[in-house]
This record gives structure tokens, sequence and C-alpha cells, in this order.
């Protein structure tokens, strides 16, 4: 039996969406196609849970055992950082349920969700599951904690005016990666952290900087992540 979906759409959702001209059941039915790829999950109330079956049950199993590694690194980093650890935890839980969807068709859910998709976005649809993941988050699991949301929707890029909860999952991501071997950029990063998690979210946006002119794209959040760090630790 299909999972019933939450209707309900917020217009101009923290700037990440347009406002819809669809209202009632036409919104309802729109959330319905964006999401009509996905197998659904019955909720039991145990966030942690459910997303880890929500993840196998549509073959990203590999996905399932990286968020919940993130989840834990977060709350870990949140409890030095001393931001919420809970909220932390969560985000982790939460930030790569965008990867459901291939890549050739993420664009189309972004657009379908009514999400603002960038020209960069566009060009290099791997950086949008993290919109994706904040909507999925709100609109499947019924999360409704901006800072939880916001912090899953910007752990690939970061984000401009980024709160230390932000930054906490943003490392956590990035130490607890999901690729093989050792992340290139370990090295620079753990020593930052030994200062702060701001430290250390800037020592990646830092080496990401450095090797910009090879990336397909230069994400917007990240530029402007990278110039506000850096003007703030400077």
């Amino acid at each position: 039996m299909r999972q019933k979906l939450i209707p309900s759409l917020l217009l101009g959702y923290d700037g990440l969406r347009r406002p819809l001209p669809l209202t009632g059941g036409q919104g309802g039915l729109i959330l319905k196609e964006a999401y009509s790829l996905l197998k659904p999950v019955p909720l039991s109330g145990d966030l942690q849970k459910d997303i880890h079956a929500f993840l196998v049950t549509n073959g990203r199993e590999d996905t399932a055992s990286h968020c919940m590694a993130v989840g834990a690194e977060a709350r870990r980093l949140a409890e030095a950082a001393d931001c919420d650890p809970a909220q932390a935890e969560q985000a982790g839980w939460l930030h790569d349920i965008g990867a459901v969807y291939p890549n050739d068709v993420r664009i189309e859910a972004a657009r379908l969700l009514n999400l603002d998709v960038l020209p960069e976005e566009e060009a290099f649809p791997m950086i949008v599951h993290q919109k994706l993941s904040r909507q999925m988050g709100h609109d499947l699991f019924g999360i409704r904690d901006a800072a939880v949301l916001d912090a899953a929707g910007c752990h690939t890029t970061l984000r401009p005016c980024s709160t230390l909860l932000d930054r906490a999952v943003f490392v956590a991501d990035k130490i607890k990666w999901d690729q093989t071997g050792e992340p290139p950029y370990l090295n620079l990063l753990l020593p930052s952290l030994e200062l702060s998690v701001t430290h250390a979210a800037f020592a990646y946006l830092s080496y990401m900087w450095d090797q910009r002119d090879k990336l397909r794209v230069v994400h917007p959040w990240l530029r402007s992540s990278y110039l506000e760090l850096s003007a703030h630790l400077s």
C-alpha cells in the first residue's frame, strides 16, 4: 500500500522553492508525481530506522550506511561545537536521501518540487541532491525543524550565513565520505578541527577553492561560503 504523502506545500520555502501557482489537490498531485519513482516505506516514528529502511528499499544500501555514519559523526562534532547534537544527528541521517534519484532525473525531480535549480546544478546534477534531501525530509519524513532541514540541504557546498549546525553536518560528511580510501583533504581538515568546526569547514572549502579551475562547476554557495569564512577567520 502506497504511503500517503504530506500534501501541504510551503510557498517560498526559505528561498529554495519558488511560489507555486497550484494549490490544494493540484499541489498534492505535484508531490505524487515528483515522488512516483520512489518506493515508500511505512513510517514507524523512529527517524533513523525509517531513513535506513527507505534507502535500502530504494536500492541505496551504501547510502544508508553512509547516512548513519554521518549522523553519528555530526552528533560528535555538534557536542564539541556547542550546538544541538540531536539536530545534527537527524540532519546527518537525512542529508543524502536525495541520492535515491539517479543523476539523469534529479533536475526534473527538483523542478517538479519547484526547487530553484541554479545553472551550476543543471550543469552538474549531482549537486542538487542536497536540495532534494531537504525537501524530501519535509515531505516524506514530516520534518518541520528548519535548522535540521537547512543543515541537510547545504551539506555538499555549505551556504552563505551558515550556522554551527550547518558546519558540523558539512564537516561530518567530509570526514565520513562515501568513496573508497581516505579523503585526500583529511590531513588538512583534521588539524583544523582541533581549533573548531568552523576552521575545519574552511579547511575543506579552501581545498576546493584552490582547485576550482579543475572542478566541473563552482557552486555559488561554495564560493560565498569560502569568501565569508575567509573574512570571518582572518
